[in-house]
């Protein structure tokens, strides 16, 4: 089959498009299983703890809820929360709550494939399901499973996790991770692309995001050569969709079983954005503001702009990227582009730029999204995608931030709804973090972030396309105005629909988290979150024979000891 070139690109005026079907090739790899063993009888009777009989009802301040009106910034009483994790569980009112999972240290598999500590894990993971966590979130890398050769695929690290939440009585959502983790070989926790991968990128660099500078971006294949049969023969997507093929292969007698959700990862971070700003700066970016950097200069993405501007008879105009968008670190009234006031993104060419920009992006979601439905179409498994929680324009007529990576969203353009609406279109949840940040603390030190205003537009456009929503932790805080805030939000998304469809994930399990205040914290946040999901692992855990039991109190986890659990 013909491919168009990047030097002749065969583009339609919709996003300049190419419209090459390729098939998908694709060799059965044989799957590693583990032995299932047999269901052992439970003996041990169902039991029911004091503190669930206790008579204090919550609206005598006995018990906390999302809705007894307890003063969400008051941090609650030592004492009364050691009681409730000795003896069980408050009398909340049953209702339909929202599940909370957690996501697994990053170094859980290791750069050979292999869950690493597993015993510890088990402890953990035990510890988690006592405490009321519906599951947790195990991110799968592309460049552990198909590290060295195309198509040869090792899940076992994998497995193991999976059969051991299920053994624990957890949930898995699996992350396809698609990018890389880390910032080089000198960090911990680094994982590149599949070293596969890499060696054609050394071939042909452009197969890498670049800047106006000529600084390549390693973290994710540019989606300019999405359809394009770079990679040994196939094309990123089809590599993606090869992928995705052997997992549901792989993990079909789990799949709607034990794994629930299969988020799909789509660009930097897993996100669906360009890498504006390189992933391990954004834990820190909006301290300094910065404006991102466009990333359309490799060739495939100017070959895509050039042939949209001749399209449109503006030649002149699929040179590069906007001239005028200052640097990473400059105020954005002092540049051409960006400035609020007949800066040149509100012009026709700045309008045709951004069009441009965030409907390959829009192309790139939606070219996955389409392959993602068709694979796992069939298991019981919902699937998601994530959405950049980048809030430190927001208050900005411009939003350059949000812009350059791919989000068209400004004082004059909702840029999150094309996104959810494309979601509602192939049934994908929407995933977005954000959820513990505050916009008072932001604005103590950048007066036009708000994290509280971005995540209210996405939770709108969730509900406006009615669609699932998945939130998530931007950093591990464990304090109590965190969790708060993160039910608070939660509530702004639930509040008014017949059917809520809301989780959340928290963004990640460490050993901090298993310290004594920082888990007395957590369990009441889950209660908080999803008091039915607890009590309903509660009485699960309690039926387990002896052997297989998870401590629910303060003293049994500390018994556990910081070298029994995982991290």
């Amino acid at each position: 089959m013909a491919i168009a070139s990047p030097s002749a690109p065969s583009f339609s005026a919709s996003f300049c498009r190419i419209r090459t079907e390729t098939p998908s090739t694709f060799t059965r790899v044989p799957s590693i299983f583990t032995h299932r063993a047999k269901p052992r009888p439970l003996t041990r009777r169902l039991a029911l703890s004091a503190r669930f009989n206790k008579s204090t009802s919550s609206d005598a301040g006995g018990s906390v809820s999302p809705d007894n009106g307890e003063p969400e910034n008051v941090e609650p009483d030592d004492s009364e929360l050691q009681y409730e994790l000795f003896h069980g569980f408050s009398p909340q009112r049953c209702r339909k709550g929202s599940p909370v999972f957690v996501t697994l240290p990053l170094d859980t598999v290791g750069p050979l494939g292999l869950l690493r500590r597993p015993r510890a894990m088990v402890q953990s993971l035990k510890a988690l399901a006592a405490a009321g966590v519906e599951g947790v979130v195990m991110e799968v890398w592309w460049g552990l499973v198909e590290r060295d050769q195309p198509m040869l695929y090792n899940w076992e690290g994998y497995l193991e996790i999976v059969a051991l939440a299920r053994r624990c009585g957890l949930k898995v959502r699996a992350v396809l991770a698609f990018h890389q983790c880390g910032t080089g070989p000198e960090d911990p926790h680094w994982i590149p692309l599949p070293l596969w991968v890499l060696d054609e990128i050394d071939k042909d660099p452009d197969l890498a995001y670049s800047d106006r500078f000529g600084r390549r971006n390693m973290e994710y294949v540019s989606l300019g050569c999405d359809m394009l049969p770079v990679l040994l023969g196939r094309s990123p997507l089809q590599a993606y969709a090869d992928f995705m093929r052997n997992f549901r292969d792989t993990f079909r007698p789990f799949l709607g079983v034990v794994i629930t959700r299969i988020q799909v990862g789509m660009g930097p971070a897993g996100e669906l954005r360009y890498p504006s700003c390189p992933t391990q700066k954004l834990t820190w970016a909006w301290r300094s503001r910065e404006l991102g950097e466009f990333q359309c200069y490799d060739k495939y993405m100017l070959a895509s702009l050039n042939a949209c501007a001749r399209a449109i008879g503006m030649p002149e105009w699929g040179n590069g990227g906007p001239i005028g968008a200052g640097n990473l670190m400059q105020n954005l009234e002092q540049t051409d582009f960006f400035k609020s006031h007949h800066g040149s993104w509100t012009t026709p060419y700045g309008n045709f730029f951004l069009e441009w920009y965030s409907g390959m992006l829009l192309l790139h979601g939606e070219r996955i999204c389409r392959e993602a439905e068709t694979i796992f179409r069939g298991t019981e498994a919902s699937t998601s995608v994530k959405v950049a929680g980048i809030h430190w324009h927001y208050r900005t007529q411009s939003h350059p931030s949000e812009i350059t990576a791919g989000y068209y969203n400004t004082r004059l353009r909702d840029g999150y709804l094309p996104i959810a609406r494309m979601l509602a279109k192939y049934g994908f949840t929407l995933c977005c973090s954000c959820f513990e940040l505050q916009d008072l603390e932001e604005q103590r030190t950048n007066p036009v972030g708000s994290p509280e205003g971005l995540l209210r537009q996405l939770l709108s456009a969730a509900r406006v396309c009615d669609i699932p929503l998945e939130g998530e932790t931007s950093t591990t805080s464990l304090d109590h105005q965190s969790f708060q805030q993160v039910v608070r939000m939660s509530k702004f998304y639930s509040y008014g629909l017949e059917k809520p469809s809301f989780s959340f994930n928290f963004v990640r399990m460490d050993k901090k988290m298993f310290e004594y205040h920082n888990w007395i914290r957590f369990n009441r946040f889950v209660r908080q979150m999803s008091d039915a999901n607890a009590f309903r692992a509660k009485l699960e855990v309690d039926a387990m024979p002896d052997t297989r039991r998870s401590p629910t109190s303060i003293s049994d986890v500390a018994k556990f000891g910081m070298g029994s659990t995982y991290c």
